[in-house]
């Protein structure tokens, strides 16, 4: 409810499974690339957990076709 900060929604849905939700950055604050810091820092920490990753937001699934790093591929769910 807060609309002064950036926020990444997700949830374990599973023991090694967490599904990347949505990413919100408020409007005063969109294009600095507060999204994009986000989607990496949510990717690394499935990387660095050794979990998988299920992209139901729109916006990482487009910055891992932008940036298909093969940890960040081996990580994803089918």
């Amino acid at each position: 409810g807060c609309h002064d900060r950036a926020v990444l929604l997700y949830e374990y849905v599973g023991k090694r499974i967490v599904d990347l939700q949505h990413t919100e950055v408020p409007d005063a604050y969109r294009g600095r690339g507060i999204a994009k810091h986000l989607a990496k820092a949510a990717l690394d920490f499935v990387v660095e957990e050794d979990l998988k990753a299920h992209l139901t937001c729109w916006y990482i699934q487009k910055y891992v076709k932008e940036n298909p790093l093969p940890q960040y591929l081996e990580h994803l769910q089918p």
